[in-house]
């Protein structure tokens, strides 16, 4: 009898207890972030720890509301990563069925993941790339739709993403590269640093080679084909 009251207070600790109470505290964890800024992400620790010998390494990161960013990067964000961000539950299912093809067929892609899934990626999860990551960021992307809604996921978005080395977010991304504010940037800059979101370890918005200049002039082109709501402009 006492070995079958173990199993069932085990089964019970596993089953119930340690689920309700991982729902409960990450519910509660994004309902926070609904307000609150993130202090830093999972990736933010990864590259100190990654460049913890580098002398000049260094973590830029700060934070700014929706409002004083420039529309010009939201929209520019859009048009390069999710065209369907508006439209979406956080996970372009079209995109996702492309990349999959892609990867199948030996093809380069830009990826299917949102820009709503970029989002819990960055702020919830590590990096690894495998399934138990990807389960996790699954269930945050639900949670910030749900909870967030799209104008405060894409103000976390452009304040976290990697955009540089040590540098996050729209506003250090201004101050490091043209000394100028999140709010001040233009088009031209703004679809040069999306263009360089996907490897922006590797890509420089101020030193952009034929590539980059390229997709820096798409994204220009597809911004004009994009309808945006009102609150992209500040409205």
């Amino acid at each position: 009898m006492k070995k079958k009251s173990l199993i069932r207070r085990f089964l019970l600790l596993v089953l119930v207890k340690i689920p309700v109470a991982f729902l409960l505290l990450t519910f509660l964890w994004v309902l926070l972030l609904k307000w609150i800024p993130p202090v830093a992400t999972p990736l933010m620790v990864q590259r100190a720890i990654e460049y913890r010998t580098d002398e000049d390494f260094k973590t830029r990161y700060k934070w700014v509301s929706y409002d004083k960013i420039s529309a010009d990067m939201a929209r520019a964000v859009i048009a390069s990563e999710d065209n369907l961000f508006f439209d979406h539950d956080g996970f372009d299912r079209k995109a996702i069925r492309q990349a999959a093809q892609d990867r199948k067929a030996g093809k380069t892609s830009r990826g299917g993941s949102s820009i709503s899934q970029q989002t819990a990626k960055n702020v919830f999860c590590t990096h690894r790339r495998d399934f138990i990551r990807k389960g996790f960021e699954t269930y945050f992307t639900f949670l910030i739709e749900w909870l967030w809604g799209k104008e405060r996921i894409l103000e976390v978005y452009l304040n976290v993403a990697e955009m540089g080395k040590g540098i996050y977010g729209v506003q250090a991304a201004a101050n490091q590269y043209w000394d100028k504010s999140a709010s001040e940037i233009t088009r031209r800059q703004a679809c040069l640093l999306a263009a360089c979101l996907p490897s922006p370890l590797k890509r420089s918005p101020v030193k952009p080679g034929d590539y980059v200049s390229r997709q820096a002039n798409t994204i220009s082109s597809r911004i004009n084909s994009l309808t945006y709501p009102d609150w992209v402009y500040h409205k």
